[in-house]
């Protein structure tokens, strides 16, 4: 009798669970009951024992907990086994170890990382010597030819999310579809991005859902997409369906912690607690960390192959996985807050410099915006004449060179060494320095002009935005121009793709880039269509890297001036045709200012070099040529019309790009701003201002010890230490004018200090 009551008890909690697991395809199992001969039996945590008995070894029962059955419940289990073969149509489900549970976690986690890694593997059909392609099987593949483990780095970071989704749920079959949906429509909006307008989904992306304004992602999506976003909704519900069948069929339905008790539901509810709350804050404190240099996050970051590249951010993506990138850019440190920083403070630093600005101002007579201001970066523009151990066998330059004779004129200090374009272009359009950010701040276009409120720049000076135009012959959303021109209150933007494709094309033999002339002639063509005063942004490509012997007929020969130190093939070949490319750029410069002087109202062309190129591989192996490595040719001439040609300006043989429109306007005889009279005053006490510089290719680790370098008005180092008093002065209220606008609160945008009166 006690077997057959035994046997009902059995059936009567088989038909409870069956109803309670169609009720709810992802439900827990029912906790089972096992009553051993003499003990009840403990909770647990997705485990269970084999059942033995003396004579031979039976199935396992399912169970959510730790146990260990008794000859009498094997045999009730086998029991049911073979009540299930009596009944046919209940379907039979299958039970999954934890290692097996493990290894899923593993595949799918895998299986994520790719799928956003192929949201970003599109080659640049647009633009001719884009970043190369980092495909998917790229990122796998270099851990055995680079041992370069971005790829496990990628999988820990999207891991410790995976895990929070899992203990979120307490279902490992709802956690899993939840992040292969999520990472699936990442993946096509990043792929949309990358389509539309060649850039990732950035940190300041954000802002359109914070803003409320979700719906500009629609911009991302580009004609033709329908196939795409149909494919990407039927593997989505596709994930969905899978995974409602392996819960069902799964006899734990994924349940990670379940317990009968009171006791065992509440080590499994502060378990999960635990579980989700560390792995998110572990990768909040990776986000936070990895842009400090010299962070444990950064030298781990580094340590398993992440190499940021930031003038790219697709390429940087490819390179070293989205999720990584992505996180790389979420918080860099701008720069310190200055001790003395509040609001009186700053009052007085924008009283100071007004009185100074009146000052100036009464002995000029007219307004930068009286003109038409053009800045020209030419792309790793330099004399290789110049440079330590080379030898060249013609003039590249005898143009420029006559032109810097006859005025304002010097050597720019740069930041970069084949590299770091940006970063110049920043400086010189927003009168800031490198030199005052952070170490982690590597990037100022990508890093930090994306999120800020307040961005002044000189070409605001012209007031409305029509009147302050760009162009660059190459990719728009390099450094994330495009976005930022936009900030900077810049009209047009004239590239190589829509919407405002640039005018000429035309390259060179076989050069991949277009040339200096046909930039140059874009520029003039925009200058005489219109009566009105305009600030004119031109980025050149013509002499970007790689240089591989691209024009014919090239009679330039470099050679090393020490017979025992002969140059490298290599390193001869890039020279050659680098020096062929000054000499283009030489003779195409004679002719756009020749252009310009004949257009009926003041110009003034600021010019300058942004970086030497990263060639000189015999001349950076001497520690001691690092400064000259890093000085580049700049000039400011200003056209007939202006009344100002030939105008020299004093203490102008050294400078650097912050500088360059408080040179500008001293230039024109023009009155200045607050900020441009500070500018104006801590030129004449340092003439040239950059972080610490090294010789080699600029990467983006910027020196985390040192001073940043100081040129006098000879070109002579300074030592910080020897300032005096003025100079101390201005270089404090330098970093207080910088961190207000960077990184504080903003307390002189609300002053007259960017305005001039």
């Amino acid at each position: 009798m006690k077997q057959t009551q035994r046997q009902d008890d059995r059936d009567n909690d088989d038909n409870d669970k069956e109803s309670e697991q169609t009720g709810s395809v992802d439900g827990a199992m029912r906790d089972v009951k096992s009553v051993t001969d003499t003990k009840d039996t403990t909770d647990g945590v997705m485990d269970t024992t084999d059942v033995t008995d003396t004579k031979k070894t039976t199935d396992e029962a399912p169970s959510d907990i730790n146990v260990e059955l008794s000859d009498g419940v094997a045999s009730d289990y086998a029991d049911k086994e073979q009540k299930q073969e009596q009944n046919p149509s209940k379907p039979r489900r299958f039970r999954i170890p934890v290692w097996g549970y493990v290894l899923l976690f593993v595949v799918f986690d895998i299986a994520a990382v790719l799928i956003l890694q192929w949201g970003v593997t599109q080659a640049s059909t647009r633009v001719q010597l884009a970043s190369p392609l980092d495909g998917v099987w790229d990122l796998v593949s270099k851990m055995w030819t680079k041992g370069n483990f971005v790829i496990v780095l990628n999988m820990l970071l999207l891991g410790l999310i995976y895990l929070a989704l899992i203990m979120l749920f307490n279902r490992f079959w709802v956690a899993t579809p939840v992040l292969l949906v999520m990472v699936v429509l990442i993946a096509v909006v990043e792929h949309f991005k990358v389509s539309a307008r060649y850039e990732t989904i950035l940190p300041s992306d954000l802002s359109f859902v914070s803003n409320g304004d979700a719906g500009s992602i629609v911009s991302f999506i580009p004609s033709g997409s329908g196939p795409l976003i149909a494919g990407a909704v039927a593997a989505m519900v596709a994930f969905v369906v899978i995974f409602v069948l392996l819960s069902h069929f799964d006899e734990r339905h994924g349940k990670v912690f379940a317990g009968s008790s009171r006791q065992g539901k509440s080590i499994g509810a502060v378990s999960r607690i635990m579980l989700l709350i560390v792995p998110l804050l572990l990768v909040a404190g990776y986000g936070a960390q990895v842009s400090s240099v010299n962070s444990f996050t950064n030298t781990f970051a580094k340590a398993m192959g992440d190499i940021p590249s930031m003038w790219d951010s697709v390429y940087d993506a490819q390179r070293n996985g989205p999720l990584v990138s992505f996180l790389g850019q979420v918080n860099p440190h701008v720069m310190d807050q200055p001790d003395d920083y509040s609001e009186a403070t700053m009052k007085q630093v924008a009283k100071r410099y007004t009185a100074e600005a009146a000052r100036i101002n009464k002995t000029r007579s007219s307004n930068l915006d009286d003109g038409t201001v053009i800045f020209v970066l030419s792309e790793s523009y330099s004399d290789p004449t110049r440079v330590p151990g080379v030898e060249v066998n013609h003039d590249p330059m005898p143009g420029i060179r006559s032109i810097k004779d006859q005025t304002t004129s010097g050597l720019m200090l740069s930041s970069g060494y084949g590299g770091g374009t940006a970063n110049l272009e920043y400086m010189s359009l927003t009168g800031l320095s490198m030199a005052n950010f952070d170490p982690s701040l590597t990037s100022p276009y990508q890093q930090l002009v994306p999120g800020e409120k307040w961005t002044p720049t000189v070409n605001q000076l012209w007031g409305a935005e029509k009147n302050s135009v760009a162009f660059h012959p190459y990719e728009p959303s390099m450094y994330s121009r495009a976005q930022n021109y936009k900030k900077f209150g810049i009209s047009h933007f004239y590239t190589l793709e829509p919407p405002d494709v640039i005018a000429h094309q035309a390259k060179i033999d076989k050069s991949p880039y277009v040339s200096d002339q046909s930039a140059y002639q874009s520029v003039v063509d925009e200058v005489s269509k219109t009566k009105s005063n305009q600030f004119v942004q031109l980025a050149t490509m013509q002499n970007h890297m790689p240089y591989h012997n691209w024009y014919s007929g090239n009679t330039f020969k470099a050679t090393s001036s020490d017979p025992s130190k002969p140059l490298k093939s290599d390193e001869n070949e890039s020279i050659n045709t680098y020096a062929k490319g000054v000499n283009l750029t030489d003779k195409a410069t004679t002719k756009f200012l020749s252009q310009l002087d004949a257009v009926n109202k003041p110009v003034t062309v600021v010019f300058y070099g942004d970086h030497l190129p990263g060639i000189y591989s015999t001349a950076s192996e001497d520690t001691k040529n690092s400064l000259a490595l890093h000085e580049t040719d700049y000039f400011i001439w200003s056209n007939k019309a202006s009344g100002r040609q030939g105008v020299k300006s004093v203490d102008a043989a050294y400078s650097s790009p912050n500088f360059f429109m408080a040179q500008a306007a001293e230039q024109n005889d023009a009155k200045v701003s607050p900020y441009l009279a500070f500018l104006t005053d801590l030129h004449g006490k340092v003439s040239a201002i950059e972080p610490p510089v090294v010789n080699q290719i600029q990467g983006w680790d910027r020196i985390p010890e040192g001073q940043p370098i100081y040129l006098d008005a000879k070109g002579h180092p300074m030592a910080a230490k020897d300032f005096d008093k003025k100079t101390r002065q201005l270089m404090h209220d330098y970093q207080l004018i910088q961190y207000d606008i960077t990184a504080g609160k903003g307390y002189l945008q609300d002053s007259d200090f960017m305005q001039v009166k």
